[in-house]
């Protein structure tokens, strides 16, 4: 394959030769460059040694791991008392008996699972290989495959329902606690009867076809007495129709369909009424504190069965309330009412965690700048205290220990002039008193508790850091035992360098804004020359995404290889800084936190002379494509060259839950102004669009309306349809097309002709 691409990429660079040529100061594509980048991933993966992965605790002293060895990986398994370091089972047999059953070869280092799982006192292990679970002995390892049950949805969790005709038992009779009754629905209403009996008693009667009790919402208190379930009116079914034009297994085109609502869509309406049994009464439930929701939970009881709560999420995701309904009367009130100006992150920030059966909350908001932490008063609905303050941000919650009232939680931005995305472990009382760091090294750090919270292991690294494995233990955060430190020595013999981290200030004049530099590899990079600079963008306000952690970073990498400097940077409007921070997108996803991208890119260009602003390109995938292409858009000044993959380009056509968290409820002009498609005629420079026809994240029409409105514009652009595919940016075939573009719209080269390429059986590569 090496001797091909050498081939073509010599024909095409002789081809070149006879164009006018970029000034010698810019680099230029070539044979040796889209070599480097097209086997980029085989000559690098499987160079570093001793990378650890999260480790599985097997019971309170037990662990086992993966861990990276020359060509492979291997399994580890630790006694945390003995520390001893032993193969949880043996490699070599076990690769044989996988191989004998799935007629395929294994080495001990390539088994083809990266997790396991002990069954039957550790005799046994269950490994899934290609969809199928198989089950060896540790005696003799014999595999014998597993018949898997189909699982039953929890109907009382979110997801739970059924699309089309429901399996069998889907509204089987729901048993109460004490096996006394059991309850169902029936005709749209609430039946119940003695277990064992065959006559039923109607409970309710209001339910009717179109606003109907649903099944799988039906939820018994705990001593049986009570029932609570949604009455139901649907909201509208909108589909998206699918044409799958090259199918595998016909000639013809198939044709599908499924659910998917989109922003301004009416929703189910669900409102919650509550049975008493023995009485057989319904006790309606005022929609004072919930009258327009997006969203409400499962219905949840208290233990000791004095009322049931749900929590409500209002349209436009400005109002979060956790809502307490007595049984006895009905009466709702809000134990916790969370209003915000802008938006609540419900989908990314919500933490909620009940003490003493409600008579305190763990509650996580954002109401003082940033995400922190809150106790409760559950009976009066007051907060106790901040348990968590300071100008860093909460990231979750690992556990709530209700007796010693404490919280471990991950948290970053706590050290000043260190990385604001680094994570770390603490500890700290429901007082707010004791905070304890359970992580001490600059790096960003993942840590696995055991069972019984005794002990954990923190595994950290940095882009620059490869990662190192630590058993700690809890009491006084000690390391008991380093586990593994991770050798890059062969990786930096090939010329590999770690992404250089690059601050600069945002639009503010105050905030720093962090991103990494990717160069290409070894002597291929030339400091007297000018670089063409490509920023890989995703903007989605739910996160951030610049890494953090060590790894090879092969799509940036490979790319860098064919002359450009890559870069990837967190602008204003993304997640895990200040509530500031992160409110730049609010009903303003058109910004991507560009004004802060391009203060970034010149601060470069100031500090290193190779760093070329005249010519930046930007590509991205998703809510990535609809940033790539509005680059275009709304700052032609700077970027120059786009590639957009199955971008969300008008965030009305989008699904609704991403696009009304960040962009709101009603929708309005501010989604015009954000549209691709609305500000289509503004495009300048050059445009690759990539969709696969069976996208199932993103309409596809999202881009064709795009396609419809640059047409129109008569605006010139590329496009790139891929038969079959899904969310993405076009697998192998996007990858080149990528390159291409780049190469030939910021380099002036042309790319490698690979029409001129085929093979022949028998007679080689022409």
């Amino acid at each position: 394959m090496a001797h091909s691409i050498a081939r073509y990429a010599a024909a095409a660079l002789a081809a070149a030769l006879v164009l006018p040529l970029p000034s010698a100061s810019r680099a230029q594509a070539t044979a040796a460059d889209y070599d480097r980048a097209e086997n980029l991933r085989q000559r690098l993966e499987g160079l570093v040694v001793g990378a650890p992965e999260n480790p599985t605790w097997t019971d309170a002293t037990h662990f086992w791991y993966r861990r990276s060895v020359r060509g492979g990986n291997e399994f580890v398994s630790v006694d945390a008392i003995t520390l001893e370091k032993r193969p949880p089972f043996d490699h070599t047999r076990l690769a044989t008996a996988l191989g004998a059953v799935t007629k395929k070869s294994y080495t001990p280092i390539t088994l083809p699972f990266n997790t396991f799982s002990f069954a039957d006192s550790a005799r046994f292990i269950e490994v899934t290989v290609d969809s199928v679970r198989w089950r060896c002995a540790l005696a003799d390892y014999a595999c014998t495959r597993v018949q898997v049950r189909e699982q039953r949805p929890n109907p009382r969790q979110p997801g739970g329902g059924y699309y089309g005709a429901p399996p069998p038992w889907a509204e089987a009779p729901i048993a109460s606690p004490d096996s006394s009754r059991e309850t169902t629905v029936r005709n749209y209403n609430v039946f119940v009867r003695q277990l064992g009996a065959t006559a039923w008693t109607q409970l309710s009667f209001d339910g009717v076809e179109g606003d109907a009790y649903e099944w799988r919402t039906l939820a018994w208190s705990p001593d049986s007495k009570w029932l609570a379930a949604y009455r139901v009116k649907p909201g509208y079914r909108r589909e998206i129709h699918y044409v799958m034009s090259s199918p595998e297994d016909q000639i013809q085109p198939k044709h599908s369909t499924r659910l998917y609502n989109k922003p301004g869509d009416v929703l189910d309406l669900e409102r919650p009424v509550i049975f008493d049994v023995t009485s057989r009464s319904q006790i309606n439930v005022d929609a004072g504190l919930f009258p327009n929701a997006y969203d409400v939970s499962r219905l949840e009881w208290r233990k000791d069965s004095r009322a049931v709560t749900f929590e409500y999420n209002q349209r436009g995701h400005q109002v979060f309330r956790v809502i307490e309904i007595e049984a006895a009367t009905g009466k709702a009130r809000a134990v916790i009412n969370e209003e915000m100006p802008t938006f609540f992150s419900y989908s990314g920030k919500r933490y909620r965690f009940d003490v003493a059966d409600g008579k305190e909350v763990v509650w996580m908001s954002e109401r003082d700048g940033w995400n922190h932490l809150y106790l409760y008063d559950g009976v009066t609905g007051r907060v106790k205290n901040q348990i968590s303050k300071g100008e860093w941000v909460v990231r979750s919650v690992e556990y709530v220990d209700t007796i010693a009232r404490q919280i471990t939680f991950r948290a970053s931005g706590m050290y000043a002039g260190k990385d604001p995305y680094f994570v770390h472990a603490y500890r700290i009382n429901f007082d707010g008193t004791g905070l304890t760091t359970l992580t001490d090294a600059d790096a960003t750090h993942s840590v696995v508790f055991s069972p019984d919270r005794q002990f954990y292991v923190d595994t950290y690294s940095r882009v620059d850091l490869p990662p190192i494995s630590e058993l700690r233990r809890t009491s006084d955060h000690s390391v008991i035992k380093e586990l593994e430190r991770a050798d890059i020595t062969a990786l930096l013999a090939t010329g590999w360098r770690p992404p250089e981290v690059f601050t600069s200030k945002a639009r503010d004049g105050k905030t720093d804004i962090w991103g990494v530099i990717i160069k290409p590899m070894g002597s291929a990079f030339n400091a007297t020359r000018k670089y063409a600079v490509i920023e890989n963008i995703y903007a989605g306000p739910h996160d951030s995404f610049t890494p953090k952690a060590f790894g090879l970073h092969i799509p940036m990498q490979a790319q860098a290889e064919l002359g450009f400097i890559v870069v990837q940077v967190d602008g204003m409007g993304t997640s895990n800084r200040s509530k500031a921070f992160h409110d730049v997108a609010w009903r303003n996803l058109g910004d991507a936190g560009f004004p802060d991208r391009i203060l970034w890119h010149r601060a470069i260009a100031a500090k290193y002379a190779w760093y070329d602003t005249n010519r930046v390109g930007i590509y991205g995938t998703s809510a990535g494509g609809q940033n790539s292409m509005g680059a275009l858009l709304f700052h032609p000044e700077f970027y120059k060259v786009a590639v957009s993959a199955v971008g969300c380009h008008d965030n009305r056509m989008d699904k609704i839950w991403w696009n009304e968290q960040w962009m709101g409820y009603p929708l309005g002009d501010h989604y015009s102004k954000a549209s691709n498609v609305d500000n289509a005629w503004r495009l300048q420079g050059r445009l690759l669009l990539v969709v696969g026809e069976m996208d199932q994240n993103v309409d596809p029409a999202s881009t064709m309306q795009v396609v419809n409105a640059l047409i129109k514009a008569n605006k010139t652009f590329d496009l790139l349809v891929i038969p079959g595919a899904g969310h993405g940016p076009g697998g192998a075939y996007g990858e080149k097309k990528r390159f291409d573009f780049f190469v030939h719209n910021l380099l002036g080269a042309e790319p490698p002709d690979r029409n001129r390429i085929t093979t022949i059986k028998g007679d080689g590569a022409h």
